[in-house]
């Protein structure tokens, strides 16, 4: 229940992208939200509001219905205060300009006009007029006037024309929407690197070791600090499908592993609004890295080029390894807060293990995970132990809800590092 109890007010416009707006309530619906919906009398003629309707679970505004009995909410000033977010998908080229020249021919774009907080928009359009100087200026200014734009993308169009121009795909506007309702000003602009799955470590072009780390936990740890409102730059070798396109995600380890932290401790430069005349200034939080990834002990001694032959191998195979290095002892850890993770079997040895590894790697926190039959490699749920150096977290459930409660006391046992 992602969104469990937000109020996100929904405009469609007239676009054969409309059907991808149905589909984007269901998943608000379906995260907890609560939808209201207003159609432009052009949205009309493609989906009747009865559809909108069903699946919003609400009475749909148009033209027609605008109430203002003061208890209905049915009018495009009260519906606007109702909501906490304004999404407007699919987001016409009419629609698009009519905002940035601030009219208000019709009642979605009158609740725009009086709708003060950020508002959401996912333009979809004909390429020529997406691409039109008009449009892209149009788009331009609505970015400075509290207007997050989500990008088109390019497929073959319903017209027959390829380029860009399709609405964003619906998980795209539901990561959006998630990031600006959950974010949080501790974590927002807050730089955070994670290293995530299991490290694979190369015999020939064709085999190699690794482990069963799946990168569940360090993909959905991304996900819940890119919806808090972080720059998140996820270093994983698997495990990190279906993440929102903002996470920076590097499909490597150790270099880029440490090139992330070297970025991650430079500032965030702020961009001025058209209502903000200041300049630009940069924005230091200490950043924070997260070594979720399981790292092979050992790597193979003689690592070859092209692939080994069976027939020159013969019946039986010794293959001599040599200790790996240790990554996370040799990052630069300096003026970052460091989170290690343990994954351990034998829970007579387990607490000792983890509390010792905050000194012996300099970290200032580990998350202890025992694994067993109910708490395996693989799994969508997690049961870990959040080891800090005076307190401990017990947290278990889906590993998206332990990465939110995993941040949550992270954030409370630090609250002094802005």
């Amino acid at each position: 229940m992602l969104l469990k109890d937000k109020k996100i007010l929904v405009g469609v416009t007239g676009s054969i992208a409309i059907y991808k707006a149905l589909e984007l309530i269901r998943l608000y619906i379906k995260a907890g939200a609560k939808v209201k919906v207003i159609m432009t009398p052009a949205a009309c003629k493609f989906i009747n509001p009865i559809t909108f309707e069903a699946i919003s679970q609400n009475k749909v505004l148009i033209e027609d219905n605008e109430d203002w009995d003061k208890s209905q909410d049915y009018n495009h000033i009260d519906i606007g205060k109702w909501s906490d977010l304004f999404v407007i998908a699919p987001a016409s080229a009419n629609t698009i300009n009519s905002l940035s020249n601030g009219l208000g021919t019709n009642l979605l774009l009158q609740a725009a006009l009086a709708y003060p907080r950020m508002k959401l928009i996912a333009p979809a359009a004909n390429t020529n007029m997406i691409k039109n100087p008009i449009t892209q200026a149009s788009l331009k200014m609505l970015k400075l006037c509290n207007y997050e734009i989500i990008s088109t993308t390019s497929k073959e169009l319903v017209c027959k024309d390829v380029g860009d121009g399709a609405m964003a795909e619906v998980e795209d506007v539901f990561d959006a929407t998630c990031k600006e309702l959950l974010k949080d000003e501790y974590w927002v602009n807050r730089k955070v690197v994670l290293s995530g799955g299991g490290t694979v470590e190369k015999i020939d072009d064709v085999r190699y070791i690794s482990n069963y780390s799946s990168g569940k936990m360090a993909s959905s740890l991304a996900k819940a600090l890119f919806y808090k409102g972080a720059d998140v730059c996820l270093v994983s070798t698997r495990g990190y499908g279906n993440l929102p396109k903002g996470i920076h995600l590097i499909k490597e380890m150790y270099e880029y592993l440490v090139d992330s932290i070297r970025v991650a401790k430079k500032g965030i430069l702020t961009k001025p609004t058209l209502m903000d005349d200041s300049k630009p200034e940069l924005i230091q939080k200490r950043p924070y890295l997260f070594m979720v990834a399981a790292v092979s002990d050992y790597v193979p001694s003689f690592p070859q080029d092209g692939k080994l032959k069976k027939d020159m191998i013969g019946p039986s195979w010794s293959l001599d390894l040599k200790q790996n290095m240790d990554i996370l002892n040799s990052l630069d850890k300096d003026d970052l807060i460091s989170i290690g993770f343990k994954a351990e079997m034998d829970e007579t040895t387990a607490l000792n293990s983890a509390t010792s590894m905050i000194e012996r790697k300099n970290l200032d926190g580990v998350c202890l995970n025992i694994l067993n039959e109910d708490n395996s490699f693989g799994s969508d749920t997690n049961n870990i132990e959040l080891i800090l150096k005076n307190s401990s977290y017990e947290i278990k459930g889906d590993k998206l809800d332990v990465s939110f409660s995993v941040l949550e006391n992270l954030q409370k046992e630090f609250a002094q590092y802005v």
